[in-house]
């Protein structure tokens, strides 16, 4: 009796562990993302085919080691600006650094926020939303992926699964149900009060992205705020454009970035302005903590530091 006892726990723990470890389908995983992916693309103008068509392929349908164990579903590696959770997994070369996530969620937040932050992928946001192979190209063309066929596969997964039917509108009752269901729980992301788009908080402050069509003017009155103060707090000369996927802040920036923030390896695209919206940082403030005059360049590979003044030689 006993030992048909054992055998029975024993049966239903291997159960357990066979169903907990059962790998989804293609069709599964789409189903299972499909709103997230919707969702961020409200958020960031991202197509949802290309977040869905990235994700299936990067994470192998959710199924990979660095998906089930990391929560990253984009191959996303760390990079110099990377503060947040590491695993190291070997892919192009042994033992690289990827992005740890604690959720599924955060992943697909920080794939958004990856490709509007990085000057490389700007041009992708000026394509049509329902551009998916114009963004698929630009993907590969950008240097996201080094497989010389990474663009045709993810046509291929859009095509195949129709993916593009989540690109080309959605109903006000389903945007309003999508919203609600995929509201980060930490309260960063903010809808203003006009319902026009997403007001993200980074250093503590209020910030937007730039969309297109937009100027100072109009971005002003969206806001209730003079049009000298969005070029005065995001360091710009009176009569600047604002650029599509651009970061600007509607109050002051601070005087240091926040503190997981400390330093920046400088990037041979990058620009002091970049890096000063990118940590909410004033730009004279970030010239004056590393030592440089209004203008100056860092060479690349150098530390920017965002908190402190950097050290004397």
């Amino acid at each position: 009796m006993i030992r048909k006892v054992l055998f029975s726990i024993c049966f239903l723990l291997v159960a357990l562990v066979g169903f907990s470890q059962r790998k989804y389908t293609r069709e599964e995983y789409i189903e299972k993302y499909a709103e997230l992916a919707v969702s961020e693309m409200m958020r960031s103008g991202i197509p949802a085919s290309i977040t869905l068509a990235q994700a299936c392929l990067e994470s192998g349908n959710g199924n990979s080691m660095l998906s089930v164990k990391s929560n990253n579903h984009f191959g996303i590696k760390c990079k110099s600006s990377w503060s947040g959770k590491r695993v190291y997994h070997d892919d192009d070369e042994k033992g690289e650094c990827f992005r740890r996530y604690n959720s599924v969620e955060e992943s697909f937040l920080d794939h958004s926020d990856f490709l509007m932050l990085n000057p490389r992928y700007a041009s992708l946001f000026k394509l049509k939303i329902t551009d998916y192979k114009g963004w698929a190209r630009g993907l590969k063309k950008a240097g996201y992926a080094t497989n010389p066929h990474y663009a045709n596969h993810l046509i291929r997964i859009i095509e195949d699964h129709k993916l593009y039917l989540y690109d080309e509108g959605l109903k006000k009752s389903q945007i309003a149900r999508i919203r609600h269901r995929h509201r980060p729980a930490d309260g960063k992301n903010l809808i203003n009060p006009y319902q026009t788009r997403k007001v993200v908080m980074r250093n503590g402050l209020k910030s937007i992205v730039v969309k297109e069509g937009d100027t100072f003017q109009r971005i002003a009155q969206e806001f209730g705020m003079k049009e000298w103060e969005v070029y005065t707090y995001n360091d710009y000369p009176r009569g600047h454009k604002p650029q599509v996927n651009e970061i600007l802040y509607i109050e002051p920036k601070q005087r240091k970035a926040a503190k997981k923030h400390r330093t920046h390896r400088f990037e041979a695209d990058d620009t002091m302005h970049f890096i000063a919206q990118r940590y909410g940082v004033k730009l004279k403030r970030l010239y004056r903590l590393n030592r440089l005059k209004p203008g100056e360049r860092p060479e690349t590979g150098a530390t920017v530091y965002l908190r402190s003044k950097k050290p004397k030689n």
